[in-house]
């Protein structure tokens, strides 16, 4: 399997982690000209922006140093784009980081930052 296959799993469990806990997936790779937005999901009036990295259990570095603070800027410019265009500028936005570690017997374990980072 692939980097990019991988990186597509590993959103699909990070998507069932948060519908497991009664979010609803609003938007999977939502893509503006600022940047891609992996998961957009929404429970009651807080609307979570969530950026998941895939990676090895064993890396040697965690997934969540990958979000640099370039690319918080991407995601958040790109999270104004679409909850303009979808009327969501007066929810609560939390913005995730979601460590998605494979693991060696198959699947992945889920490790969800919450308030990762600020708007």
């Amino acid at each position: 399997m692939n980097a990019q296959e991988t990186g597509r799993r590993g959103e699909a469990a990070a998507a069932r982690y948060y519908m497991n806990r009664g979010y609803k997936l609003l938007e999977h790779n939502y893509k503006t000209r600022q940047g891609e937005l992996d998961l957009v999901l929404q429970k009651g009036e807080l609307v979570v922006i969530a950026e998941v990295k895939t990676r090895a259990e064993n890396a040697w570095y965690r997934p969540q140093e990958a979000v640099t603070r370039a690319k918080q800027q991407r995601i958040l410019l790109a999270a104004q784009s679409y909850l303009q265009t979808n009327g969501l500028l007066e929810k609560t936005i939390r913005f995730d980081v979601v460590e998605a570690l494979t693991l060696p017997q198959g699947g992945f374990a889920i490790h969800c930052i919450q308030d990762a980072f600020q708007a």
